[in-house]
């Protein structure tokens, strides 16, 4: 039986052992339990760095308890713990150096770096170091984890002070032993959303830089059933944050095609941010998309899915929400790139919107789709001025070539990192011929719930738009399909609310109408007025009698 440890403090805390806690796990109990984590450690650190000592954490007790499981079934198989431990060793060290994709244990975990090993070191001063070591070890042992468990220091200080003592830290390791996270104690789907939860709590308290990594889960599934990934297809995100995106992607799929997992879309993604990088690796392996290809670095200045050294790899599907009116890229960047992905036009150095827009078009395959979240400015900016504006000169050229198949203006105050509403721009380089030369407008301005801290699309909503977009229809309130002259006309304004009018029409009568049901009314008042005058004059004279 695990080692049950005792609060340094006066806390009380009263946990249930891992053994005593057959049940197996669902969102409810995750979230609730997630949750608990970090309010473990609140006020110990900022509220940004909650993510960055929880996760990883939660992310090793993963792998730990799977390695555990693993290597149980082999002890059984090999009938001695001492001659599993070697088989399982060796054969690890010889899939490595072979590159073989089947090892006995999906992840090898060192005796000495078990999560009882944390659990039940001492707090003695050095229990932040040998988290920060057992961490590094295991990714060292393991080359897919690198930059994923290794990037936290767990006994980093600031102004000589610990981010978190080594007391606050055992009793996280306490909370989070609560459960176990094994393959038959936590479904991967369950575990990745409750994992998201955990993501956007953190982010409804980040405020301005939560955007950076999370995308709230509404809009990613709307997303997801715009494009619909289908078997075998490819799933890009040039800017995947926590990887939000591409897991319901591929979890959209799941749902439509349960009995073809097999078959499933692949996920590609790059994050700038080593440590947004690491939760989108978490992410992704959390729900057992352990193909995912996550790469780190600057999406403009050094794309790392290349099929040549001209040429971008190519996807089926792209869903992506950039950094809005992202600045630091000018002209002579944008002219000198060795990519050629910029030939529609040169951002301003104000917004890379349509650099992000234009980078996303070269990395489509000629019948690829994409769904790209934007600043709402992004689909009006320039519109109707008389001076030139690289914004809308893009547009005007993505509009005539007919790539732009619809704009979602999506509700206000939704994101954590501002109140505007955004859209959802939706590419494809190769239409239907009965969309040719058309593009669909969306308003869901009002079909929101309101929220704390944020608003969120309503369900509703979300089927809605997927079920206009897959007729194809004008509807009233919600949605319009427009041609390319109408485009023309607005001076290449596409944003939805110049086309569909989610507001109560006005109806006005006609004048002589008003004007006869007034006379109606003003004769009616005259016969009122007569009578009651009959009536009190009557009980004028009535009185008088009585008193004489």
């Amino acid at each position: 039986m695990p080692k049950k440890k005792t609060p340094t403090d006066n806390t009380q805390i009263t946990l249930p052992l891992e053994s005593e806690n057959e049940e197996h796990l669902d969102v409810s109990k995750l979230e609730t339990w997630l949750w608990d984590a970090a309010c473990v450690i609140r006020g110990a650190t900022d509220a940004p760095k909650f993510k960055d000592f929880i996760l990883p954490l939660i992310f090793y007790k993963r792998l730990s308890d799977v390695f555990d499981d693993e290597f149980a079934k082999h002890k059984t198989e090999f009938g001695n713990e001492e001659l599993a431990w070697e088989i399982v060793k060796q054969d690890h060290e010889d899939a490595l150096k072979t590159d073989r994709d089947d090892p006995i244990v999906r992840f090898y975990i060192p005796q000495q770096y078990s999560w009882e090993a944390l659990r039940n070191h001492p707090a003695d001063g050095n229990l932040g170091q040998f988290v920060t070591d057992a961490m590094r070890e295991v990714g060292r042992a393991n080359p897919r984890l690198q930059g994923v468990l290794d990037v936290e220091d767990f006994n980093e200080r600031q102004s000589g002070q610990r981010r978190i003592d080594d007391e606050r830290l055992e009793k996280l390791i306490e909370v989070i032993s609560q459960h176990r996270l094994g393959l038959q104690d936590a479904e991967p789907d369950i575990l990745g959303r409750a994992y998201e939860y955990l993501l956007r709590k953190f982010a409804e308290g980040q405020g301005q830089s939560a955007g950076e990594f999370y995308t709230p889960k509404e809009v990613g599934w709307l997303m997801a059933k715009l494009l619909n990934p289908e078997p075998y297809s490819t799933i890009y995100d040039p800017a995947c944050g926590s990887g939000g995106l591409l897991i319901k992607g591929r979890l959209q799929f799941d749902e439509m095609h349960p009995d073809e997992k097999s078959q499933a879309p692949h996920i590609y993604g790059q994050e700038l941010t080593p440590t947004t990088y690491a939760m989108a690796k978490m992410n992704a392996f959390l729900h057992d998309f352990i193909s995912a290809d996550i790469q780190i670095g600057d999406t403009f200045r050094n794309p790392r899915f290349v099929a040549d050294n001209s040429k971008l790899q190519r996807f089926d599907n792209v869903m992506a929400n950039p950094m809005w009116n992202q600045e630091g890229y000018d002209g002579d960047f944008y002219e000198n790139d060795s990519w050629n992905r910029f030939s529609y036009g040169i951002a301003p150095n104000s917004s890379a919107d349509w650099a992000w827009v234009q980078h996303m078009l070269a990395s489509l395959k000629d019948n690829g789709r994409a769904a790209i979240v934007l600043d709402t400015g992004a689909v009006s900016r320039g519109s109707g001025a008389k001076q030139t504006n690289r914004e809308r000169d893009i547009r005007k050229k993505f509009v005539e070539e007919d790539l732009i198949e619809g704009v979602i203006l999506l509700p206000e105050n939704l994101f954590y990192n501002t109140p505007a509403p955004g859209i959802i721009l939706l590419l494809n380089r190769n239409k239907l011929a009965e969309r040719k030369e058309q593009i669909l407008l969306i308003n869901l301005s009002q079909h929101f719930e309101k929220g704390k801290p944020k608003n969120v699309v309503t369900d509703d909503g979300i089927d809605a738009s997927a079920e206009v977009y897959q007729e194809w229809e004008s509807r009233e309130k919600l949605s319009s399909v427009i041609t390319l002259e109408d485009a023309r006309k607005a001076d290449y304004n596409l944003s939805p609310s110049q086309f569909v009018d989610v507001g109560d029409k006005v109806v006005h009568r006609p004048v002589n109408e008003i004007l006869a049901d007034l006379t109606v009314a003003h004769i009616a008042r005259e016969k009122a007025d007569n009578a009651l005058e009959d009536v009190l004059t009557r009980l004028r004279l009535n009185g008088r009698g009585s008193s004489e």
